[in-house]
């Protein structure tokens, strides 16, 4: 599997830098990662979804891995959709949205702007999130300023966060995350200032999209839920079906909110089974 590397520029000229892999009219799904992640959290679902034929765009956010940075600081919901708007420039074939946390509100913005995709796939984010939930990733993200002396102390973190996932027999695959500074300390590779936004501005703009995605019923649609997660019950998917009463559910067991990391087989599953039924290759 060959992929190059792309760089797109948003509308305020940021630029948004993406693996690609496929032709631009085949069926395109394009992976949107959470906030706090690059792209490579994606390479499992890249390989498995090129593998069944699709054409893959696997897109660093805004502020995050090689992407640019915002040069006022500010990460609004509305330039991250104007980020993947810009991320689908030249692309012909039919699009399936695939995002988490931060990457699904992203493409949840998108689809509430008029946007139709071929398929929408949220991974264990819905408009009304639990409060719970969202503080301890805020508080994640929020914790650690001054970085890390060592990759093990890093892994250590986030071992603390995630305390069900198994944890690496080596740190070393951090290196796409983290980035080493002159004081020779490691710091998460991704911008300070997106956590200086707060968790009741990260629920508001979330929670307004809701009108649009009213209007989307047509538009076939999956959340993936982590089944150990703390930010998706079922009160908020049951909210969500007032809205989309067509959603389909996948749940993973033993997952939590980073479904695709904590079980990557049983995730690439079911958003594939659901890619074959809504947006499959041989209908290109």
């Amino acid at each position: 599997m060959l992929s190059r590397v792309q760089r797109f520029r948003s509308a305020d000229g940021t630029p948004i830098v993406a693996d690609i892999v496929g032709a631009p009219d085949r069926p395109t799904v394009v992976l949107a990662h959470g906030g706090g992640q690059t792209r490579h959290s994606w390479n499992g679902a890249l390989r498995a979804l090129a593998g069944e034929g699709y054409r893959v765009i696997n897109y660093d956010g805004r502020g995050h891995g090689d992407s640019g940075w915002s040069s006022d600081g500010v990460y609004t919901l509305d330039l991250r959709a104007q980020d993947l708007r810009a991320v689908l420039t030249g692309t012909t074939g039919p699009v399936a949205l695939v995002g988490a946390s931060m990457g699904g509100a992203t493409a949840m913005k998108l689809v509430s702007d008029g946007y139709r995709p071929a398929a929408l796939i949220l991974v264990d984010i819905v408009p009304r999130p639990e409060k719970a939930g969202v503080q301890r990733i805020i508080a994640f993200m929020r914790g650690h300023p001054d970085g890390f002396a060592s990759l093990e102390e890093a892994a250590a973190a986030i071992a603390a966060y995630n305390p069900d996932r198994p944890r690496p027999s080596s740190p070393e695959g951090l290196h796409r995350n983290l980035r080493l500074g002159a004081d020779g300390r490691y710091r998460w590779h991704w911008d300070p200032m997106i956590v200086q936004r707060t968790e009741a501005l990260e629920r508001s703009e979330i929670e307004d999209a809701m009108a649009g995605l009213a209007q989307a019923r047509s538009v076939p649609a999956l959340v993936v839920r982590g089944m150990h997660s703390d930010v998706v019950s079922d009160e908020s998917i049951d909210h969500f079906r007032t809205v989309l009463p067509h959603l389909e559910v996948f749940q993973v067991p033993g997952a939590g909110h980073m479904v695709a990391g904590d079980r990557n087989d049983a995730f690439n599953g079911g958003i594939v089974d659901f890619l074959h039924r809504h947006m499959p290759v041989m209908a290109s």
